[in-house]
């Protein structure tokens, strides 16, 4: 059974960091390219950054030099480092992973991002 879970969000002071985590089960973790997505409310969900099974790494625009994702293939892991962190950052923040036949997606972790 395949499985993806969020964790790290939480509330932070605009400028400050996050580190987010997304640990998958019941697949073979190394060979997927993984993907944080966000949410805001009464936006569209957007893509945040991805990684490939060669570590090779895409940002969006509004995140290159703020975030950082990043893999570890013996805990199932990926990580999504976020610095400099802005009230627009504020979303709920999803990852996935695709095989050929489905996407799967995890709940969702909370950022909020307020003073």
């Amino acid at each position: 059974q395949v499985q993806v879970v969020e964790s790290g969000g939480g509330l932070v002071q605009p400028g400050g960091s996050l580190r987010l985590s997304c640990a998958a089960s019941g697949i073979i973790f190394s060979i997927y390219a993984m993907a944080w997505y966000r949410q805001a409310p009464g936006k569209e969900r957007e893509l945040v950054a991805l990684i490939t099974s060669g570590d090779s790494t895409n940002y969006a625009d509004s995140m290159k030099g703020r975030f950082t994702i990043s893999r570890d293939n013996a805990k199932n892991t990926v990580y999504l480092q976020m610095n400099s962190l802005k009230p627009e950052d504020a979303a709920v923040y999803y990852c996935k992973f695709s095989t050929p036949f489905m996407d799967y997606w995890g709940q969702g972790t909370q950022v909020t991002v307020s003073s």
